[in-house]
């Protein structure tokens, strides 16, 4: 279970951002949280996925209550989560090519030598053909690198995944494409995905539930 309990993070002009916010999923569940932009949901979904240290609160994954956070959270916990971030140009080094985006994470855990043969499959499984594995960030598509982006979420083989916003940006083919491959990993796997976003008939379609911000967190 990944299960985030009163919750405080994010201060702007002095006021939190995410106030007392309650939210768990489940192994294998898809849970979507829909909210407007700005609302606080990408601050969330950080520090659900140990990527943003909370206020206050607290965030439990399998049983066991995180106390690190990025680099320190420990690797176990680190590596049972991936992440999909709206922008992909913003969560890619603009200097590796697709082929080192994804495998980053094998490399980041001493795991240099599965890079290849599992590059590949990833590769495949996302729609990259070869030719576009040699390519940098700014010579490809957004939709292009955010499935270079998905597969390096996947490279670990996650027990669990975090979309924020992950299709925002994309065109219709390209969104039923990555969430087809998110819903085949989960299925195959019995992850447990947050996805984040403000499309409310996408998330209905595709989430076991939604829940929407004003139930997840307190008024500001």
């Amino acid at each position: 279970m990944l299960e985030l309990d009163a919750i405080t993070a994010g201060y702007e002009r002095g006021a939190p951002v995410v106030r007392d916010a309650h939210l768990t999923v489940a192994p294998g569940e898809v849970v979507g949280l829909l909210g407007p932009s700005g609302c606080g949901k990408s601050t969330l979904a950080r520090v659900a996925a140990l990527l943003h240290r909370p206020d206050a609160g607290t965030v439990t994954l399998d049983g066991r209550v995180v106390t690190g956070w990025r680099h320190r959270t420990p690797r176990e916990q680190r590596t049972a989560i991936g992440v999909v971030f709206q922008q992909p140009r913003l969560s890619a080094d603009p200097r590796l090519r697709l082929r080192d985006l994804i495998a980053e994470p094998l490399h980041a855990t001493g795991r240099r030598n599965e890079a290849a043969a599992t590059v590949r499959e990833l590769s495949e499984t996302v729609g990259l053909g070869d030719d576009l594995l040699g390519r940098r960030p700014h010579e490809v598509s957004d939709g292009q690198l955010q499935r270079a982006c998905l597969a390096r979420a996947l490279v670990l083989r996650p027990r669990w995944l975090v979309c924020d916003e992950m299709t925002a940006m994309l065109d219709a083919s390209t969104t039923a494409a990555l969430v087809a491959v998110v819903e085949e990993y989960r299925r195959e796997r019995g992850a447990g995905l947050l996805t984040v976003g403000h499309d409310r008939v996408l998330l209905e379609s595709w989430c076991d539930r939604t829940v929407r911000w004003e139930d997840v967190a307190a008024s500001p």
